[in-house]
């Protein structure tokens, strides 16, 4: 799934001094990269919540706004284990060990989605050409909307900045009724070709959809009425959509990040790595304990693309790593200060690309000027490890 059109630089003079003054942190503070027992104990919170809220309203005499009150429980707590326990698990920065991230990845397999796939599309894809246009698929949503000034403009975008946030809350249930089939049938995501999956990876992928639609679909059509029934699941799924979407927009689609179009001539462009995450890839309300324990720490976003198999539990120090090693080698790094001041980001930036068709983002850093021979130091899932 690699573009060959585009190459990373990863040996650039501000990256070598972050990653060594990272690793100068966790040993001499003799701490494991990956998650200790913050972790453990937040999936404990998180997946109890989730296992309550199905189980109340199952034993409980609900109606609809029961059920509706019960399916934001859920949602929250749903988006919560993709934020802060699939997540970390996908990126094998859960644990040191593997099979226990491999379980934590599953998580995502019982909520719907489809690990296998994410990991391609979101791994892969998306943390190596973040807001390129035409390699990164998030970014992409042909004429429903226009994320990237790159993009076509059509009529119906004029209204994006209303009706897309009704639409975000859609996402999941997209995935579990049409993109894992949809991409699994094509053997694509996106413009880009990835493996089907076989044998331990179909098992899961088939697996996880029957136990997923057995527990929020089957169970409940079994012992409640119809319609209350699908109210908890709807308001869960969207609920869960939107807090997921959100939280992504909240970090790329907005006026603060910059943008890069996938070169059309065939010719390759080598752009240094660190400098174009920091540029495409927004912090926000790094101050907010609350947001960063639910949200697992996904409000450092910026940190997470350079460090993705680091567990989030350390962002919070890694991002004053960062923002001294930036402001030595005299490289942006700005992060929006509150939830507030992202979510109005993003609406700005939803409403001037609906109804402008030249819209300035910030400059994105210059492409490396000698081209760089394909190997180690130009893969940025190299580095990611």
């Amino acid at each position: 799934m690699r573009d060959a059109r585009i190459r990373f630089d990863t040996r650039s003079e501000f990256f070598t001094d972050l990653k060594t003054r990272v690793d100068a942190y966790f040993d001499t503070a003799g701490l494991s990269r990956r998650g200790d027992t913050r972790m453990f104990v937040k999936t404990a919170i998180i997946l109890a919540w989730c296992v309550a809220s199905v189980t109340l309203f199952l034993a409980l005499d609900v109606g609809l706004l029961g059920a509706a009150l019960f399916g934001v429980a859920l949602g929250l707590g749903g988006a919560g284990v993709g934020m802060s326990i699939m997540h970390d698990g996908n990126h094998k920065a859960y644990s040191d060990g593997r099979q226990l991230n491999q379980l934590m990845s599953w998580t995502l397999d019982l909520l719907g989605s489809s690990s296998y796939i994410w990991n391609h599309k979101h791994n892969v894809q998306h943390h190596t050409y973040p807001n390129v246009v035409g390699s990164d698929d998030d970014v992409d949503l042909g004429p429903l909307a226009r994320l990237a000034p790159e993009s076509p403009r059509y009529a119906l975008h004029r209204f994006q900045h209303l009706y897309m946030w009704p639409l975000y809350g859609l996402i999941t249930i997209k995935w579990h009724w049409i993109d894992d089939f949809y991409q699994l049938a094509r053997g694509r995501i996106g413009e880009h070709a990835f493996p089907r999956p076989r044998g331990k990876d179909a098992l899961v992928f088939w697996g996880g959809k029957v136990l997923f639609f057995g527990w929020i679909l089957v169970l409940p059509l079994l012992f409640k009425p119809t319609a209350v029934a699908l109210t908890f699941y709807f308001v869960a799924q969207v609920v869960q959509g939107l807090v997921l979407a959100v939280t992504f927009q909240m970090a790329h689609c907005v006026e603060e990040a910059a943008y890069f179009e996938t070169p059309a001539d065939g010719v390759p462009v080598t752009l240094d790595f660190a400098r174009h995450q920091l540029a495409t890839t927004i912090d926000f309300a790094t101050t907010n304990k609350l947001a960063t324990w639910y949200m697992g720490g996904l409000n450092f976003q910026a940190v997470h693309h350079l460090f993705p198999r680091i567990c989030h539990v350390h962002y919070p120090v890694i991002s004053r790593i960062v923002e001294d090693t930036a402001r030595d080698h005299s490289v942006p790094y700005s992060p929006t200060p509150s939830l507030k001041s992202a979510l109005r980001s993003h609406y700005r930036w939803l409403k001037a690309l609906g109804t402008q068709d030249d819209v300035v983002a910030p400059a994105r850093p210059p492409a490396v000027p000698a081209p760089l021979s394909a190997g180690p130091a130009a893969s940025a899932p190299a580095v990611a490890a």
